[in-house]
């Protein structure tokens, strides 16, 4: 089951990803660098006041509707939405304190709520299961926000622009599966439930925004020491980056984490650590190699999809924040399961208040010694002392399996496709870059796939098998009719 919730999980994401591939082309080619510059920060604080508002609510989805024992909350979620929406004049006032232009803050409020309704909508269908109507949420999404932000590329180039479109798309999807997600609930403002979900998902939302926030603040610090225009190069390389490596991350934990909480639950520890062996397995077999591989072949993509003014920082840039986000999916997609299970809300915080203080300070250091390479670095650094900290934490939460032995067959195999496509990529360069590229990412699944086979990798014989015998029901159904 967790092999096939996370392929459906992985197909949503994929499909988003290859959109969100076709926007960053199209924008950074349309967009000037300070007008693209815009779009990135308005995008980040509307990230960080959206983690604001819907941490708790998500949370309290996860915890009650996961459980699958009847528990309905939706109608105190919907009441909590509504009532936030009071406080978003003073959201404005904030945004514009940060340094933003007044359309572009107003826009990236909107975002933000935006962004909260689908959120929120999504997590109800994850809580439940819901896999496929999920992935209907995704192409819903995707399509719209792709179709509504060229148009305004072409039409207006300008960053508020892009932010209102990419609002109205959001709540648009939303509507289309709003009854898959929320059926007949209606708003229901359940005084006790309300406090509950505020006490409970109030040091979680606290280590979420921080989190967020720590995840943006160097943008902002890169745009005030440095000009927006290297924010803007900067935002364009990170933002590549974590769409096509951290997709494949949040497809398999969408899968394992409602899992592992139900079997914690209903069959105790020892069941849920056996489920939780086989998910970082999964995890790293999935992540180690698109990491890895996505550093060797980014000055190729680099060239392919970035615009002319964002490729060269792109083509350095790139393969080192890759790596940082191997590290930022152990934290945030395994370790910090820890948490959750354990209820130990308040190492959430812990956990990110540090990695936020470590970053302000060396990401501020760096930047104001290197630029736009000390932000890139700073970013690595962060990464690596936040995913040591959160292991630490997790030893008196509750101790996250680290099954070795796999995890070295995992790193094996990458190591062996890591050298494959070094050897490859001095023989590939002089041809042009969609070709290379091709060419490269070909070797590297070429190497990779046959020693996971060998080495079963996250089981996927038994996957392969499963997927091998449905095909082959089907052929003889389709032959008797």
């Amino acid at each position: 089951m967790l092999a096939r919730q996370t392929v459906v999980y992985f197909a949503a994401n994929v499909f988003s990803a290859i959109f969100g591939l076709l926007n960053t082309i199209v924008f950074t080619r349309v967009f000037a660098v300070a007008a693209y510059g815009d779009y990135l920060l308005g995008f980040a604080f509307a990230t960080l006041l959206a983690t604001l508002l819907s941490s708790a609510l998500k949370l309290a989805i996860l915890r009650e509707q996961a459980k699958g024992d009847g528990a309905d909350i939706r109608g105190a979620i919907l009441a909590a939405m509504a009532l936030l929406a009071p406080a978003a004049p003073l959201f404005f006032f904030v945004a514009r304190m940060t340094g933003l232009a007044a359309p572009v803050s107003a826009a990236a409020v909107m975002l933000a709520f935006a962004v909260t309704l689908y959120e929120t909508s999504q997590e109800s269908l994850r809580a439940a299961q819901k896999a496929v109507d999920y992935l209907r949420g995704t192409v819903y999404r995707a399509l719209l926000v792709s179709a509504l932000g060229v148009a305004v590329a072409f039409a207006s180039a300008s960053g508020a622009a892009l932010l209102v479109s990419s609002s109205i798309a959001l709540v648009a999807a939303t509507a289309l599966f709003w009854r898959a997600s929320w059926g007949d609930a209606r708003p229901k403002l359940d005084r006790a439930r309300l406090v509950e979900m505020a006490k409970a998902g109030l040091p979680f939302t606290f280590s979420m925004s921080l989190m967020a926030l720590a995840s943006v603040a160097d943008r902002f610090l890169l745009a005030e020491l440095s000009g927006i225009a290297d924010a803007g190069r900067y935002g364009a390389s990170v933002d590549l980056v974590r769409q096509a490596l951290i997709i494949p991350a949040i497809s398999v934990s969408t899968a394992f984490v409602p899992m592992a909480v139900r079997l914690l639950a209903e069959r105790g520890e020892a069941e849920a650590r056996r489920h939780l062996e086989k998910s970082m397995e999964l995890l790293l077999a999935v992540a180690l190699p698109a990491c890895v591989g996505f550093a060797l072949v980014s000055p190729q993509i680099a060239d392919l999809v970035l615009g002319p003014e964002f490729r060269e920082t792109g083509s350095w840039a790139m393969p080192i924040l890759a790596m940082a986000v191997v590290f930022q999916i152990l934290t945030q997609q395994y370790l910090h399961t820890s948490f959750l299970l354990s209820n130990r809300n308040s190492f959430y915080l812990i956990n990110t208040g540090s990695i936020l203080a470590f970053n302000l300070i060396v990401s501020a250091l760096l930047i104001y010694r290197f630029g736009l390479a000390g932000a890139v670095w700073g970013r690595l650094a962060a990464e690596i002392f936040g995913c040591a900290q959160a292991y630490a934490l997790s030893r008196a939460a509750f101790a996250m399996p680290l099954p070795f032995g796999r995890l070295a067959l995992v790193g094996a195999a990458t190591a062996v496709m890591a050298a494959t496509v070094h050897m490859l990529s001095a023989k590939v360069s002089a041809l042009p870059p969609a070709l290379a590229l091709i060419l490269l990412v070909g070797a590297g699944v070429a190497a990779y796939a046959p020693i996971a086979l060998a080495f079963d990798l996250a089981e996927a014989r038994a996957l392969i098998g499963g997927v091998a015998r449905r095909l082959g029901a089907r052929a003889c159904r389709s032959e008797a009719a």
